[in-house]
C-alpha cells in the first residue's frame, strides 16, 4: 500500500495563492500517477490536475493557466501550485496515486477555503 499526506489547505481570498503537498511513503515503485482530486459540498469529486511516472500532465480545463501539478526529483512528493483562486475553487483536496496495475490510494485531505 501507499501512504499520502497532504498540506497546505487554508482559508484565502479570491486572487490568493497556494501550495499543496502530497508525500508518499510506503510501495512507491508502483506508482504510475499521482495527482489531486476536489470535492465541493453537494457536488463531485473531480480530477483538477495529474502528473504520471513520466512527467506527462493533465488539467481540468476550469484551472488551466492557474494550477500547476510538479514532483520532487525522487518522485515521492508532488506539489499543486494554485493561483489566482476563485470561489469555485473552495473544496477539499485529496491526494491520489494509481498503480501500473490501477490500484488507488488516497490522502486524507486537506480543506481549501476561498472567501472574502
Amino acid at each position: 500500500q501507499v501512504q499520502l499526506v497532504e498540506s497546505g489547505g487554508a482559508l484565502v481570498q479570491p486572487g490568493g495563492s497556494l501550495r499543496l503537498s502530497c508525500a508518499a511513503s510506503g510501495n512507491i515503485v508502483s506508482i504510475y500517477a499521482m495527482g489531486w482530486y476536489r470535492q465541493a459540498p453537494e457536488k463531485q469529486r473531480e480530477l483538477v490536475a495529474r502528473i504520471t511516472s513520466g512527467g506527462d500532465t493533465n488539467y481540468v480545463d476550469s484551472v488551466k493557466g492557474r494550477f500547476t501539478i510538479s514532483r520532487a526529483k525522487a518522485k515521492n512528493t508532488v506539489y499543486l501550485q494554485m493561483n489566482n483562486l476563485k470561489p469555485e475553487d473552495a473544496a477539499v483536496y485529496h491526494c491520489n496515486t494509481r498503480s501500473r496495475h490501477g490500484a488507488d490510494n488516497w490522502g486524507q485531505g486537506t480543506q481549501v477555503t476561498v472567501s472574502s
